[in-house]
């Protein structure tokens, strides 16, 4: 009976060490804590960090994260208001608030993340299919563009280069998804702190449609610069057959004018050499005459001249040599 009593006592200390180790437990700095009683929530939600005591056996601890929590959506393809199909792809930050009415209606992080899946596709879609597309893309709206210099007046006016004028821009839109969506989350003990755009896509199917366009849009913009240039080209071409022109013009006009003084003082030097006496003159009239025959006669060459003719006063100086009979 003595040596049961020793047992009994240990045996009854282990119990006690046992149900005060059930009893106990610890919430950390970044939970918070739901009890429940057969599965039913009991008192309100411990949100303080430090040790706590439940009853064992009969009361869970259910821990809730009370961090800011990453929501990341897939891409989804939907259309905008202009007929365009676009792949958005969000991403969204949220935190519980109201841990008891999260534990009743979503009870882990799965749910939550599905439900909000739910709620932000649907609110993304609406919201994109009230907005053309160059309201979800660009967020200034006051804006100015560069224009090209090249422009002409007449391409200026038709506001060739202007940027599309836009009403709210990108970030309106995403303020608009999150007030929907926030107060729509709120009754699953959700806050949502913020959303936005991560990439905004052509959807594949519409893809090569738009960068036709583009390329075409190109297209005729270097059509009217090649136009431009063969034109610019034409005109220099145009001056430089009109300067050669006038260059070669001057040239031969300026050649002449040299000509025409080398002949005269040519004919002066050869006027004052041979006028110096009679016999002179008459060498230059015999020398000129004799250059001249060649210039006028020639084989086969038949000449009808009178008699006191200047050149025939040389001819007919010249005797024809006598024929020699043979016997």
């Amino acid at each position: 009976m003595s040596m049961n009593k020793p047992v009994t006592l240990l045996a009854l200390v282990a119990a006690l060490g046992y149900l005060m180790f059930s009893a106990a437990y610890t919430i950390s700095e970044r939970e918070q804590v739901v009890i429940t009683q057969f599965g039913k929530p009991v008192g309100e939600p411990l949100t303080e960090a430090g040790l706590k005591f439940k009853l064992p056996f009969i009361q869970s601890v259910n821990s809730i994260d009370k961090r800011i929590l990453e929501w990341d959506g897939n891409p989804s393809d939907m259309p905008t208001k202009d007929k365009l199909y676009i792949s958005v792809d969000l991403f969204a930050r949220w935190r519980i608030t109201d841990p008891l009415q999260y534990f009743l209606r979503l009870r882990d992080e799965r749910s939550a993340q599905s439900r909000l899946d739910d709620i932000l596709g649907s609110e993304t879609r609406n919201a994109v299919a009230k907005h053309e597309l160059i309201e979800i893309i660009r967020t200034t709206k006051g804006r100015v563009p560069l224009r090209d210099a090249l422009l002409t007046s007449a391409e200026q006016e038709m506001d060739i280069g202007a940027l599309v004028p836009i009403h709210k821009g990108r970030e309106q839109v995403e303020r608009e998804i999150f007030t929907a969506a926030a107060n729509k989350v709120r009754i699953f003990g959700i806050e949502l702190l913020d959303i936005r755009f991560k990439r905004i896509n052509y959807n594949a199917s519409v893809r090569p449609k738009i960068y036709d366009r583009m390329i075409s849009e190109r297209r005729q913009i270097a059509e009217r610069f090649l136009s431009e240039g063969n034109g610019e080209a034409a005109r220099i071409r145009g001056n430089r057959e009109r300067d050669l022109n006038k260059i070669q013009s001057e040239a031969y006009r300026e050649v002449e004018e040299i000509r025409g003084e080398a002949d005269a003082k040519a004919t002066e030097i050869y006027a004052s050499a041979y006028n110096q006496s009679p016999e002179a003159v008459a060498l230059y009239e015999f020398t000129r005459t004799l250059q001249a025959y060649p210039a006028i006669i020639g084989q086969n060459t038949m000449l009808v001249l009178s008699t006191d003719s200047d050149l025939f006063k040389y001819l007919k100086g010249v005797a024809p040599e006598p024929s020699v009979e043979r016997e």
